[in-house]
C-alpha cells in the first residue's frame, strides 16, 4: 500500500471520529433529559477515548505507511540502481561495440588510403617510366637521324668519289687510246724517218765535206732547240706542281689552325618557366595575353603539355631572340597583361639594337680590326641573326676572315686587309631582306658610305664573280668563302629554301596597300596581316584577305594550304585629368 493511500485512510478515520462525537453530543442535547447529562461526561470520555484510539491507530497506520513507503523507496532505489547499472552496462557494451566498429572503419579507411597511395605511386612510377622511355626514344631517334645524316653525307661523298674515279678511268682510257694512236703514228713516223735516213745517206754519200758539216750542224741546232723546249716544259710543269703543292699546304695549314664555331640554326627556341602556373598567365583571359604577344613580336608561342616549358617558333632568329628576351622579362616581373607586354616588347627592341651594335664591336675587336667605322658595328652584329643555308652569316664571315688572314700570313700578304675583306664580304645580307635587291649591291653602298677601302669593295663583288679579282687578298677571301661554305654540314639547301619561301610570303603580303606589317607563323601555314585601320575598313579587310590568298596562289608553290588572317584594330586613348 502506498503512503498516499495510508494518509487518506488516516484522515478519513479522524474525520469519522470527529463526526461521531459531534453527532452524539448534539443528539444528547436534544433528546436526553437533564438526568441524562450525567452520562454525557462519560460519553465524552468514551468519544475522546475513541478519538485517541483512532489517532493512535492513525499514527500506527501512518508509521506503517511510512515504513512501507521507506521500503518501497529503498526497493525503488535498488530497482533504479539496477536499471541504471543495466543501462550503464548496455551503454558500455554499445560504446565498446561502437569503438570496435569505429576502429574497424578507421583501419579500413587507412587500408583504403594506403591502397590509393600505393596505386597513385605506381601510376606516378609508370608515368615517370613512360616519360623516361619517351625521352630515351627521342634521343635514340635524334641519334638515328644524325647517324642517317652522317650516312647520307658519307654515301654522297662516296658517290662523288666513285663518279670521280669513273671520270678518271674514262679519262685514262681516252688517254691510253690517244697514246696508242700516238705510238702508231710514231711508228709510222719512225718508219718514214728510216726511209728518209736511208735516202739521206744515199744523198750524203754524194755530198762534199763542207756540205756534210753544214747539214750536221743544222740537225744539231734543231735537236738543241727541241731539247730546250722539252726542258722548259718540264720546268713549267714542275713549277705548276710546286705551286699547287704550296697552295694546298697553305690552305691546309690555315684550315687546321682555324677552330670554327658550329653554325647550326633552328626555327624554334624553348624557354623554361619557374612553374607550370605561368602557362595560364601567359595565355591570359580568353587568350588576350598570348594574342597580344604574338601580334607584337611576330612569333608563334607553342604551349603544350610539356611541364614548365614554352616553345617560341619563328623562322626569323631576331624575332625569336626578341620574343625570348621579352618573355623572360615578363616572367621575372610577374605582371603579364596586354599593356605591360607592349611596354616590355618596346624596351626589348630598344635594348636589342644596343646589343647588336655591341656584338659587332666585339667581333671587330676579336679580329684586330680597330679602325673600322663604328657605323658598321650595327650591321656586322645584325649578321648574327641572319642565316644562309642554315649557316649563321656572322660566324661564316668570321670564319672567312680567319681563313683569309691565315693564308695571307703564310704568303706574306696583308693579313689585316684580308681579315677586313673577309668579315665585310657579306655585310649586305644584314639589310638585304628589308630593302630588297642583291646583297652585294647593298654591301657596296654600305661600305662606300663608311669609307671602306677598295679591296673590301672588290671582295664583295668578286666573291660572287660579279667582277674580276684585282687584289691577291681578295683572291684569298674568295677561296676562304668557298672553303667555309663547302665544309661538311655547314649549309643545308632545304632550310634555306624554306626560309626564302617564308620571306617571299611576307613580301607578297606587304606589297598590298594599307598593310602595316606581316608575320608568317605556324611554319608558313598561316600569315597574319596587320592593316592600318584608317586606310582599310572592315569590308575592305575582308576583300584584302581574298586578294592576298589569290596572289599567293598565283605567285608561290607551297604544300597544303596557307591561312590568311587580316587583323584590323582601332584604339581610342583619352586621359582623365
Amino acid at each position: 500500500m502506498s503512503v498516499e493511500v495510508i494518509l487518506i485512510v488516516g484522515l478519513l478515520a479522524l474525520g469519522l471520529g470527529a463526526l461521531v462525537v459531534f453527532l452524539v453530543s448534539k443528539k444528547g442535547k436534544e433528546t436526553l433529559a437533564p438526568e441524562a447529562s450525567i452520562n454525557l461526561e462519560e460519553k465524552r470520555r468514551e468519544a475522546e477515548e475513541i478519538i485517541l484510539k483512532a489517532r493512535q491507530e492513525a499514527q500506527e497506520l501512518l508509521r506503517k505507511a511510512q515504513e512501507e513507503a521507506k521500503e518501497v523507496r529503498l526497493s525503488a532505489e535498488k530497482e533504479a540502481e539496477k536499471i541504471v547499472k543495466l543501462a550503464q552496462e548496455e551503454a558500455d557494451r554499445l560504446r565498446a561495440t561502437l569503438k570496435e566498429e569505429t576502429e574497424k572503419l578507421r583501419q579500413d579507411f587507412e587500408k583504403k588510403s594506403k591502397e590509393i597511395e600505393d596505386y597513385i605511386a605506381e601510376r606516378k612510377q609508370e608515368v615517370q617510366k613512360l616519360e623516361q622511355s619517351l625521352h630515351q626514344r627521342e634521343s635514340n631517334l635524334e641519334r638515328r637521324v644524325q647517324a642517317l645524316e652522317r650516312r647520307e653525307e658519307e654515301l654522297y661523298r662516296r658517290e662523288r668519289e666513285i663518279r670521280e674515279m669513273e671520270r678518271q678511268i674514262d679519262q685514262a682510257q681516252r688517254d691510253l687510246q690517244v697514246r696508242l694512236r700516238e705510238l702508231e703514228e710514231k711508228e709510222k713516223d719512225l718508219e718514214s724517218l728510216r726511209h728518209r735516213e736511208l735516202l739521206e745517206l744515199q744523198r750524203i754519200a754524194s755530198m762534199t765535206l763542207e756540205e756534210a758539216r753544214g747539214e750536221l750542224l743544222k740537225r744539231a741546232e734543231e735537236e738543241a732547240k727541241m731539247e730546250a723546249i722539252r726542258i722548259t716544259k718540264r720546268i713549267e710543269e714542275e713549277a705548276r706542281e710546286r705551286a699547287e703543292f704550296e697552295a694546298k699546304k697553305i690552305i691546309t695549314t690555315a684550315v687546321q689552325r682555324l677552330s670554327p664555331e658550329i653554325a647550326i640554326n633552328y626555327t624554334t627556341t624553348t624557354l623554361e618557366l619557374p612553374s607550370n602556373e605561368f602557362k595560364g598567365r601567359i595565355i591570359g583571359r580568353e587568350g588576350r595575353n598570348i594574342r597580344t604577344f604574338e601580334l607584337l613580336t611576330g612569333v608563334d608561342l607553342i604551349i603544350d603539355d610539356t611541364p614548365d616549358v614554352v616553345t617560341i617558333s619563328s623562322f626569323d632568329p631576331m624575332r625569336r631572340e626578341l620574343a625570348k628576351e621579352a618573355l623572360e622579362r615578363l616572367i621575372q616581373d610577374g605582371r603579364i597583361h596586354p599593356a605591360r607586354i607592349e611596354e616590355v616588347v618596346a624596351e626589348v627592341k630598344k635594348d636589342m639594337d644596343e646589343k647588336i651594335r655591341k656584338m659587332g664591336e666585339e667581333t671587330c675587336m676579336e679580329l684586330g680590326l680597330y679602325d673600322i667605322n663604328p657605323g658598321l658595328y650595327y650591321y656586322i652584329g645584325k649578321l648574327y641573326y641572319r642565316t644562309s643555308y642554315s649557316q649563321n652569316v656572322l660566324l661564316h664571315s668570321k670564319e672567312v676572315a680567319y681563313l683569309a688572314g691565315l693564308m695571307a700570313e703564310e704568303l706574306g700578304l696583308d693579313a689585316k686587309m684580308a681579315r677586313r675583306a673577309g668579315l665585310l664580304h657579306d655585310v649586305g645580307k644584314a639589310v638585304s631582306h628589308e630593302l630588297g635587291g642583291s646583297h652585294t649591291d647593298i654591301g657596296i653602298e654600305l661600305c662606300k658610305r663608311y669609307g671602306e677601302p677598295d679591296p673590301v669593295l672588290n671582295a664583295i663583288k668578286a666573291h660572287h664573280n660579279e667582277e674580276p679579282v684585282r687584289y691577291p687578298e681578295v683572291a684569298l677571301v674568295c677561296a676562304a668563302d668557298a672553303l667555309s661554305a663547302a665544309r661538311p654540314g655547314a649549309r643545308r639547301e632545304s632550310l634555306e629554301a624554306y626560309i626564302k619561301r617564308l620571306e617571299k610570303l611576307e613580301e607578297i603580303v606587304k606589297s598590298f596597300k594599307g598593310v602595316q606589317n606581316a608575320y608568317a607563323v605556324q611554319a608558313g601555314r598561316e600569315v597574319r596581316v596587320i592593316v592600318n585601320p584608317e586606310e582599310i575598313g572592315d569590308e575592305e579587310a575582308y576583300m584584302l584577305s581574298k586578294n592576298i590568298a589569290r596572289k599567293i596562289e598565283e605567285e608561290m608553290q607551297f604544300p597544303g594550304q596557307i591561312k590568311v588572317v587580316v587583323i584590323r584594330e582601332t584604339r581610342h586613348v583619352e586621359y582623365a585629368k
